[in-house]
């Protein structure tokens, strides 16, 4: 192995090892009021949310608001599903020793966070829409991603990942309808497909 190799391999363990002191940091939080409010918002996080969320915003601003919503988060949950299985991290309950999941966990891979990219794709898709909802949807994203860490279902690393995803197909979903007026009703039908 090169010494730059090793170099390398070494800052990754130490990587690593401070994503896991992080997330049992963030776990000593515990309470059981907390726990009640970190379950919802990782609730609000579900596929389902994000369907009703899309229905009434393109009910109000019109396709839209479909377009970047449906595109967005739909591409997060997509390249997210795809990278999970590409990676493989096991997710923090199984692989550290003790650690319960406070939350149902929806697979055994860890990174990226869907819930996070998917949140984080809506806030950037929506981000300049003039409506100030752009900050109510950054401020449940933020929320959201907290919530992933807290309940043990990812680990730090595995949220800001997702959440530098979801700002990515944000930004792209934004281009997209910007340039292809078409793909609002693109949005739209994959926003319908997720019911």
């Amino acid at each position: 192995m090169s010494v730059f190799a090793a170099a390398r391999e070494v800052a990754w363990r130490k990587m690593l090892a401070l994503d896991r002191r992080t997330l049992l940091a963030v776990r000593r939080l515990e309470s059981e009021a907390l726990t009640g409010l970190m379950q919802k918002l990782t609730r609000l996080g579900d596929a389902s949310t994000w369907i009703v969320v899309g229905l009434a915003l393109g009910t109000v601003g019109g396709p839209r608001f479909f377009g970047l919503l449906g595109l967005g988060s739909g591409f997060a949950v997509i390249l997210s599903q795809l990278l999970k299985r590409l990676c493989r991290r096991e997710r923090p309950h199984l692989a550290i020793t003790g650690l319960a999941a406070l939350a149902e966990i929806p697979d055994a891979f860890s990174f990226p966070s869907g819930h996070t990219a998917a949140a984080f794709a809506a806030a950037t898709a929506l981000a300049g829409e003039g409506t100030g909802l752009a900050v109510l949807v950054t401020a449940l994203a933020l929320g959201i991603a907290l919530s992933r860490i807290y309940l043990g279902a990812h680990y730090p690393l595995d949220v800001l990942a997702g959440a530098g995803l979801g700002i990515s197909t944000g930004l792209a979903a934004r281009l997209l309808v910007a340039s292809f007026p078409l793909l609002r009703f693109v949005g739209s039908a994959t926003l319908a497909s997720w019911g």
